[in-house]
């Protein structure tokens, strides 16, 4: 008999517990969830004339250390920039998801994607849209065998690190 008392005393708990917490919790569930730690975070940073110097410092010194250690990349480098600073926050968007995919493709994609474009950059925009339509129905084989015909122009050397020689290819 004292097992069975114990039960209901533990039922009639739960049950009770159970009646309350929606009340307790009923705020949480209410209110949006709160920010993730990026996006609250960017929110308080200040803007650039807001930082310390050696925040700027902080922020500048990796480009430094490439400029002043590639002399030979200065020009890609200030063309790079120039490029991005005309760009549209859309086309600045795009190129994001272009090396986000880019990051993603295998080798042998990769040296495809070189074939193709390197290709394409010759070709006036009726040609390029006539040429991406015929990738797009290619097969694996067609397209390898595309390639074969029409190999990627040579890819420049490069050396972030002259200490290191030529950098491996990044494929």
């Amino acid at each position: 008999m004292r097992r069975f008392a114990t039960l209901r005393r533990a039922g009639l708990a739960l049950a009770l517990g159970a009646l309350a917490l929606p009340a307790v919790l009923a705020p949480a569930w209410a209110a949006p969830p709160p920010p993730g730690p990026a996006a609250k975070s960017a929110v308080n940073l200040p803007s650039w004339d807001q930082l310390s110097q050696a925040q700027r410092e902080q922020l500048i010194a990796p480009m430094r250390d490439r400029w002043n250690s590639s002399p030979e990349e200065r020009p890609r480098m200030l063309e790079h920039a120039r490029r991005w600073q005309q760009m549209t926050p859309e086309e600045r968007q795009d190129a994001r998801r272009g090396m986000k995919r880019w990051e993603h493709l295998n080798p042998e994609e990769r040296g495809q994607m070189r074939a193709l474009f390197g290709h394409m950059r010759g070709l006036d925009d009726n040609a390029r849209r006539a040429l991406m339509e015929k990738w797009r129905t290619m097969t694996p084989e067609q397209r390898r065998a595309w390639v074969q015909a029409n190999p990627p122009p040579p890819k420049p050397e490069r050396s972030d690190r002259p200490d290191r020689g030529p950098m491996p290819p990044r494929d």
